[in-house]
This record gives C-alpha cells, sequence and structure tokens, in this order.
C-alpha cells in the first residue's frame, strides 16, 4: 500500500487548490478571418513565434501578438475595491500582468473591459511607463499597484501595468482583455513583481505549484482548468513525468528526441530545448526540420499553413517527445485541425535557437491538451502526465 500516501497527498493538494474554469473563445485568427482581415494583416506581418522568448532591453519589450493570433482559452481575474473583471489569458511564456484602461482611447480599448484606476479605492499609481512593441505597432502601460482577486485567492498591492494605447489590428479582434504571466520573475518588465510572486509572498497558495487541463473537446463554457496551488488526479492517468527547468526565465525543458512513428530523428542527439507555453496555440518545430516533418506527414504549404488530407489522417504517424526519460506522444488527431472539412497541421516553424544554441521547440495548446501539466515552483520543474 506504498501508493495510498501519495494518493492522498495529490487528493490534499487538489482541495486545497483554486480552480479556475477557462473559456474556449475564437481566436484572434477566427476573428479576423471572419471580418475579411487576417489576408491583409498577414502580408503585413512577419513574425516568428520564438521572438517572444528573446531577451529585451530597457523599456522596450517585443513580443509579436501573432503568438497569440491562435490563443482561445481564457479565465476571469478582478482587480481593485470594488473588483473590476477582466478575462485574461494566462500565459506561461511571459510574466507580467497587463489590462486594458480607460485612458486608453484607442479602438482595440473600446470592446474591452476597461481598469478605471479611479473607481478603486486600494489603486496606487506608479508612474514608470513602457512599450511593448510588436509587429503591428505598440502597447503603451503604465505601472500601477491594486488589488488582484481570482476566486478566493487575494493580493494586495499588485504591482500591473495598464495600456494607453494598442494597435487596432489585432487587439481589436481578441477576445480576452489582457494578459497574466505565469513565467519565472527574472523575466518581468521592468522589474516588475509577478502575480504568482505575490501569490507566494502572501500565502494564497496552498502549495507552490499550478497546473493546466485543456479539454479535447472544448466548448465555450468549459475549454479546461487552471489550477492554482495544487493538482487534480481526476484531470490525468498514470504517473507524472518531470522535467527539470533549464533555463529559469521560461518554463523550459531539455528535449531528449523526436520521433515520427517508429522512427527516431536524431535531431537532438547535440540537445534541443522546449518551453511549455500555454500562450501557444500551436506546436512549433525548428526550421530545419520542417520539411522532414511535412513530407513524413504528406503536408503541402499552403497561404493558409500546412494542409493535408483529411482521409489521411488516421494513417498518419504520431510525433513523439522525448521529456524527463518519458516517451510523450502525440496522435494524429492532436496536430490536425479540421476547419469545415479543410485539414491542416497545427505547427508551424521557427527560425531562432534557444539563447544557448540549440534547436528550440515549443509546445503550445495542442501539446498541452494531450497532457495535464503541472508547473512545480518549488523545484522549478515541470510535470506531464496523459490527460484524463
Amino acid at each position: 500500500m506504498r501508493w495510498l500516501p501519495v494518493v492522498l497527498a495529490w487528493l490534499q493538494l487538489a482541495q486545497g487548490a483554486v480552480r479556475i474554469s477557462l473559456k474556449k473563445g475564437l481566436s484572434i485568427r477566427d476573428q479576423m478571418r471572419a471580418a475579411g482581415v487576417l489576408d491583409d494583416f498577414l502580408k503585413h506581418i512577419k513574425y516568428d513565434p520564438v521572438k517572444k522568448f528573446q531577451s529585451s532591453q530597457g523599456s522596450v519589450v517585443r513580443e509579436p501578438i501573432a503568438n497569440h493570433l491562435d490563443s482561445s482559452y481564457f479565465g476571469e481575474i478582478s482587480i481593485g475595491e470594488p473588483p473590476q473583471k477582466f478575462l485574461v489569458l494566462f500565459d506561461t511564456g511571459s510574466s507580467n500582468l497587463w489590462v486594458p484602461s480607460t485612458d486608453c482611447k484607442s479602438p482595440a480599448c473600446f470592446n474591452h473591459a476597461k481598469f478605471q484606476p479611479s473607481a478603486s479605492a486600494t489603486f496606487t499609481p506608479r508612474g514608470q511607463s513602457y512599450n511593448v512593441s510588436y509587429g503591428s505597432g505598440s502597447v503603451t502601460i503604465v505601472l500601477g499597484s491594486d488589488t488582484l482577486r481570482i476566486q478566493s485567492i487575494t493580493v494586495t498591492q499588485q504591482e500591473l501595468g495598464l495600456s494607453q494605447e494598442e494597435p487596432t489590428q489585432p487587439f481589436y479582434f481578441a477576445a480576452f482583455d489582457g494578459i497574466l504571466g505565469m513565467a519565472f520573475p527574472s523575466l518581468a518588465v521592468g522589474g516588475m513583481a509577478t502575480a504568482l510572486g505575490g501569490m507566494l509572498e502572501q500565502n494564497q497558495l496552498a502549495e507552490p505549484v499550478f497546473s493546466f487541463y485543456f479539454s479535447r473537446q472544448p466548448t465555450y463554457d468549459y475549454g479546461g482548468e487552471l489550477l492554482l496551488g495544487g493538482v487534480d488526479p481526476q484531470l490525468f492517468q498514470g504517473d507524472i513525468t518531470w522535467a527539470p527547468v533549464t533555463q529559469r526565465l521560461y518554463w523550459q525543458v531539455a528535449l531528449e528526441e523526436v520521433a515520427i512513428g517508429q522512427s527516431v530523428t536524431g535531431w537532438c542527439s547535440q540537445g534541443c530545448q522546449a518551453i511549455v507555453d500555454t500562450g501557444t496555440f500551436l506546436l512549433t518545430v525548428p526550421q530545419e526540420y520542417i520539411e522532414s516533418i511535412l513530407e513524413a506527414l504528406g503536408a503541402q504549404e499552403t497561404s493558409y499553413g500546412y494542409a493535408v488530407d483529411c482521409s489521411d489522417t488516421q494513417s498518419m504517424p504520431q510525433l513523439t517527445f522525448g521529456i524527463g526519460g518519458a516517451r510523450l506522444a502525440l496522435p494524429p488527431s492532436a496536430f490536425v485541425l479540421n476547419s469545415n472539412g479543410y485539414c491542416t497541421l497545427a505547427i508551424e516553424a521557427t527560425y531562432l535557437p534557444s539563447q544557448d544554441g540549440q534547436p528550440l521547440w515549443i509546445l503550445g495548446n495542442i501539446f498541452l491538451k494531450e497532457f495535464y501539466t503541472v508547473f512545480d515552483m518549488a523545484n522549478n520543474r515541470v510535470g506531464f502526465a496523459p490527460s484524463a
């Protein structure tokens, strides 16, 4: 019965956790396509998803919003006293918390919730301002602090950014109001205190962990769950595989191998890195390997992505990733997107390596839907287990 203490420990973590239901809305890409403006936007935006993870200097932070074109899982927070509600993207690939403010006069702010500092009895202005540079323009934010609430969690004097100006495209089409970053404090713009750091310092988490479950069949009302301070064993199967963080900026782990079907590629024989990013939807592949993957999967590059024959999905090989000594397999059903009978791969190419020069992959929602993911802040490690 040695397993019993382990099971009871997980159950205790689940009982003490704060559970946030994630909504699954239309992505920015879907909204812009419906509005007939996507093609023109993409012609003018040349981005690499890995640029989100490159260091920035001074008061300018470069994080291409195209990283979030396909992000569509959001949850609710509130800021201020009395509370003002916002829908935010919980993003493990960034560290700052920001929402629009009533001072923002850009069209992109008109159809989103805006924070009104004068309506909060607990708001304190900080004065500093930063420009967050995106491919289509820049977001200007000013810093302040106020009470942050996420259900029963309350963090007082939490630092946050308030947007003053936002580019219309693509922010106007975003289903989320702002972003709550969940990466390491060393990544935070201007040395701002992170929301997770505030939760830990003010003893708001039952345990120094958080975990994500993304539903394979999401709806708007239920796209998955974020557990702050715990793990829910009912949301995964088997054991958790742990991998140490290799760089304490992002939730980055070593990728030991990649296999296509039964064939190990050897691409990571000299080392690969993978960033586990809830703010990226797709699975991103280093550019030098993309042609081999397309050939193995029978895909053709088109203006709408890497197209495949929908009838071939079942016969495609799976993609397997070696992490933490385990082999984590993605079936074709996980990485083939079917849009009204038109099928594409949920994959995109990256062109920049990790900061140590190794090939860099990004494991986005496509990967995370298959694996319940635990972020252990005390031990600087990431855990994966097959989703229930």
